[in-house]
């Protein structure tokens, strides 16, 4: 297991350097002068000059890739040309936000999408199934910005029951002021003894979380179902039924165990998916997080923002896929025998 770990490490190492140099060769491709944007509109040739020396622009771009991932390995990842903050302190600002809307969405799609997908595949061709199988297209089928202003039209606009963006009331912040321990609003208002303002933050999230359950919820459903309907076909299951256990036995500690290895595959990339779906609907429900930051970054060719939120997504995905491969040890004692 330690020999695997080791070799993932080393793969991951070098598909995150794959990654930057494709995100650092596009960022030089972009239209738009990072000059332009660190100096205005009308700068002078000294100006220009000495941003460009700042900036690194005068070297080769070789150079310049090599400079970027010396500083990284520090540490170091640049100033970020929009706000002139480092880009470091810019994505452990934004973090919370993403890491509490991704997290939340990937638990209410295991604990609704499973449980989903095991009922319509033991009650194959019925109303529920049917039912299943059609939020599970349109789940699909709908982007994910559509999605959300459907949603923001209908709780805000129509109904008027939710807020349309943002991730806490302005005026909640003043009414009821609480420290932000771990960047999670929920967690950090419940610490603080603060139920206004944890309404106003669960009220927030909402919408956006809603977004990604629906379009994520039907690739775990419908991947469950299909397991499932092959796995109550083996012997042992109908061995099971023979012997009286109970349906809940039957169908959750033997049927769904059996599917565990490939639930867990489905669950890590279900999170990696979420990670980039998120930026859609961080943009779309201004949501202060890496997604609507990186969006903004783009649009200015702020190319250490655009490096730094992109290394710092690569690495959570492939982090979270390399705890799914070691849980595989875990849920298959086979996988462990030498």
């Amino acid at each position: 297991m330690l020999k695997y770990a080791a070799q993932r490490l080393i793969m991951m190492v070098g598909i995150l350097i794959g990654v930057l140099i494709i995100t650092f060769a596009l960022s030089r491709i972009l239209p738009g002068s990072p000059v332009e944007l660190m100096l205005g509109h009308k700068p002078t040739p000294d100006q220009i000059e000495e941003a460009i020396k700042s900036l690194g622009l005068d070297k080769p771009i070789v150079a310049q890739f090599w400079d970027y991932l010396r500083n990284a390995a520090l540490g170091d990842f640049g100033t970020s040309l929009m706000s002139g903050r480092p880009v470091l302190e810019e994505v452990t600002t934004r973090l919370g936000a993403t890491f509490e809307l991704t997290t939340l969405a990937v638990i209410f799609v295991v604990v609704l999408g499973v449980p989903l997908g095991v009922v319509s595949a033991v009650r194959q061709n019925s109303l529920i199934d049917h039912l299943s199988r059609t939020i599970s297209i349109a789940g699909v089928a709908l982007p994910l910005f559509m999605t959300g202003m459907i949603l923001q039209m209908l709780f805000h606009g129509g109904l008027g029951w939710l807020p349309l963006q943002g991730r806490i009331g302005s005026e909640v912040l003043l009414d009821y002021p609480f420290a932000t321990l771990t960047g999670l609003y929920l967690v950090d208002t419940l610490i603080a003894g603060e139920v206004g303002a944890f309404l106003s933050a669960l009220a927030h999230i909402t919408l956006p979380l809603l977004t990604l359950v629906i379009a994520s919820i039907a690739v775990v459903t419908r991947i469950t179902r299909s397991m499932m309907i092959e796995v109550l076909g083996e012997d042992y299951i109908r061995t099971a039924r023979a012997y009286g256990y109970s349906p809940f036995a039957v169908y959750y500690k033997q049927g769904l165990k059996a599917t565990l290895i490939p639930m867990l595959t489905v669950v890590g990339l279900t999170y990696g998916y979420m990670l980039g779906g998120s930026v859609v609907v961080e943009f779309v429900f201004d949501w202060p997080g890496l997604g609507g930051y990186v969006v903004g970054a783009i649009s200015r060719n702020d190319f250490p923002a655009v490096m730094g939120v992109t290394l710092f997504l690569a690495t959570v995905y492939l982090s979270v896929n390399l705890v799914v491969d070691l849980l595989y040890f875990a849920a298959d004692p086979r996988l462990r025998t030498p």
